[in-house]
């Protein structure tokens, strides 16, 4: 079977959905409510971070790369105050599954799932751990036996995995994190960029020296959109975080990645077709 674009990019398409009904599903936010977490992002802080344990502020905040200063701070380390990192992992984990059971409903208990679940958690544990510190948090960790959790497991390691190359990607260009959202946002068409979801709420002084700080380096133009060298720059990343994310499919051979994608389609199709929710 032919592969139109990078292996990595195929597979971050199909596994994509997967990983996102922790942030797009009630079941994974019911599961750190019931730890005794108010808000959403207490409930993100300590289910991402988990793996790390309890590190200070300064070390998630690396480890994300992608708020702004202060952010992980107002979660970390006081979300520990709340629970054990062993025990927010855990909620997340039981949640994720708990929506992927929904959503998935009658794929659940077929063999394709349980064949995808068992090649995606070979690949996502054949990777090289140095350089990926998210991906090596969750290397620590045991693989679940159960098809599902495995399959949520395996897709989570790989996009931290992934994240990792990207943000090794950024600091090549020498493009923060809050730059690497604007950027983002003006490739997904999104425009004034500084109305993108993640930045919004940032204080208007720290979002125009981001947007200037773009400007002098010629990447956006006076309206806010892009030049052609900040294309590029944005289809450089894009390109290096998908050449960084092959090592893991570089331990299946040829006919089990066709096999993988194969399997993963009609579950990615679903979780599409529900927006993951």
């Amino acid at each position: 079977m032919p592969h139109p674009q990078p292996v990595a990019h195929r597979l971050y398409d199909l596994t994509e959905p997967i990983s996102l009904v922790n942030f797009f599903c009630p079941e994974p936010n019911d599961a750190m409510a019931a730890l005794g977490f108010r808000t959403y992002w207490d409930g993100y802080f300590a289910g991402r971070s988990a793996p790390l344990g309890r590190v200070p502020a300064e070390v998630v905040h690396a480890a994300f790369y992608s708020f702004a200063d202060g952010e992980v701070a107002r979660h970390i380390p006081h979300v520990w105050d709340t629970t054990t990192p062993e025990a927010a992992h855990a909620a997340r984990e039981q949640g994720c599954v708990a929506a992927l059971r929904r959503i998935l409903g009658d794929l659940v208990e077929t063999p394709g799932l349980a064949r995808a679940a068992e090649l995606l958690a070979r690949a996502s544990t054949s990777a090289p751990t140095e350089g990926r510190v998210m991906y090596a948090a969750l290397r620590t960790l045991p693989m679940p036996d159960e098809p599902v959790a495995r399959l949520w497991h395996a897709a989570n390691m790989l996009r931290e995995h992934r994240c990792d190359g990207h943000i090794a990607a950024l600091v090549g260009e020498q493009i923060g994190g809050t730059e690497a959202h604007v950027l983002t946002a003006l490739a997904s068409g999104i425009y004034p960029a500084e109305s993108f979801g993640r930045i919004h709420h940032l204080p208007v002084a720290r979002l125009a020296a981001v947007m200037d700080g773009l400007r002098d380096r010629g990447l956006l133009d006076a309206a806010g959109r892009f030049t052609d060298a900040g294309r590029a720059t944005k289809d450089r990343i894009e390109s290096l975080t998908d050449a960084l994310a092959e090592a893991p499919y570089e331990g299946l051979q040829p006919l089990e990645l066709d096999e993988l994608i194969t399997m993963l389609e009609p579950i990615s199709g679903r979780l599409e077709a529900t927006g993951s929710q």
